[in-house]
């Protein structure tokens, strides 16, 4: 008997022993999960709330574990870091050419945020942490979005009461419907459309002309309005345009009052040093834009709560409608501890313990008074 046939006997005996059930049997191939086994795979987080463990954890909690497991990829406030993902802001920006995707902005339902963190995360380290610290993890997170408050524990009995902005940014997929259709009928492949006939050539504009190249000195008007498609000094050539008067200078503004005694130097050079805490949220100076929190320039004088275009939580605007104006005093205090100064701050910064460090910062800060 050749090899070829042993072989193909040997397969098939095997596939026989396999397909078997009462050899599978036999051989005790096999057996039920355990219960335990089950539970520690089946993890998932539906959007109505089934899965959910039992647990709870608050803001502050869930920041300090996000400190310790989370701030070094994606910031400390949630701005993100180097090529991780930015976590907090970006409200307003899904419908710009590069949107900020973020869970305060783009994510529809808060049972992703927790299976992804309790199941995925920290990188590298996953499912290290309990039900009680992804709920504190995922109560911070809604905290640097502006979606609750410093005072917030979430929680299973309380998680379907959170509502997240973009619930409503989603719809079912209609492409079955509303699609298909269209790209499902027989193509066209011959008179589709009308006939197409050259109207004009490009030697007919003289933007291909023949011969000598003319080469257009710089005080000669250019373009298609000043050339009007006919020759230089030809019929329905543009004519010269006007000389334009020079701008009157304008007056000169007054000096401006002085904002203060001199800086020194020195402090406002070491509250550059420390703005890197603060970067991450604001920006400040010419071209400065809101970010994570509002832009800082010219923030003395200015009523808490009033840049435009930026939101505020409650509290700070409450504060601003109240007269509260930002002074180098009341700076230090809100510098010393944000949350203290005003509970329900969305500023989820520790604050500046030392005075020095706090003169440094508000230096540097008044270094961009206008």
């Amino acid at each position: 008997m050749s090899k070829s046939v042993l072989k193909i006997l040997a397969t098939t005996a095997l596939a026989g022993l396999v397909a078997s059930p009462l050899l599978a049997q036999t051989y005790n191939l096999g057996r039920a999960a355990l219960p335990a086994e089950i539970a520690a795979w089946d993890i998932a987080v539906e959007p109505d709330g089934t899965g959910l463990p039992e647990g709870s954890g608050d803001v502050f909690t869930g920041e300090d574990l996000w400190v310790e497991n989370c701030a070094m990829c994606h910031g400390d406030f949630g701005e993100g870091a180097g090529a991780y993902p930015v976590i907090a802001g970006g409200e307003g920006t899904l419908t710009n050419r590069r949107p900020v995707k973020t869970v305060g902005s783009y994510w529809p339902y808060l049972s992703t945020v927790f299976d992804y963190v309790h199941r995925s995360m920290p990188f590298g380290n996953a499912q290290i942490l309990s039900a009680d610290d992804t709920y504190a993890i995922v109560a911070y997170i809604l905290y640097s979005n502006g979606i609750v408050e410093d005072d917030f524990e979430l929680s299973r009995d309380n998680f379907l009461d959170v509502v997240m902005p973009n619930a409503d940014g989603f719809y079912v997929d209609d492409r079955a419907e509303s699609e298909y259709p269209q790209f499902s009928t027989e193509a066209c492949m011959s008179d589709c459309g009308p006939a197409v006939h050259i109207t004009r050539r490009a030697t007919d504009l003289q933007s291909t002309p023949e011969g000598a190249v003319t080469v257009f000195a710089p005080d000669r008007p250019t373009g298609l309005a000043a050339n009007a498609g006919a020759p230089e000094g030809g019929e329905g050539a543009a004519p010269a345009a006007a000389p334009v008067a020079p701008a009157e200078e304008p007056a000169q503004e007054a000096a401006a009052e002085p904002a203060g005694p001199a800086l020194d130097p020195a402090l406002v050079a070491a509250g550059e040093g420390l703005w890197r805490q603060c970067r991450s949220c604001h920006q400040i100076g010419e071209g400065a834009r809101n970010g994570t929190g509002p832009e800082l320039t010219d923030v003395f004088g200015r009523h808490a709560g009033s840049v435009e275009g930026f939101r505020y939580s409650g509290p700070m605007q409450e504060a601003g409608a109240n007269g509260l104006v930002w002074t180098h005093d009341e700076l230090d205090a809100f510098l010393t501890d944000p949350r203290a100064y005003m509970r329900g701050t969305r500023m989820s910064f520790r604050g500046l313990r030392d005075a020095g460090d706090r003169a440094a910062i508000i230096a540097y800060l008044q270094s961009f008074q206008q």
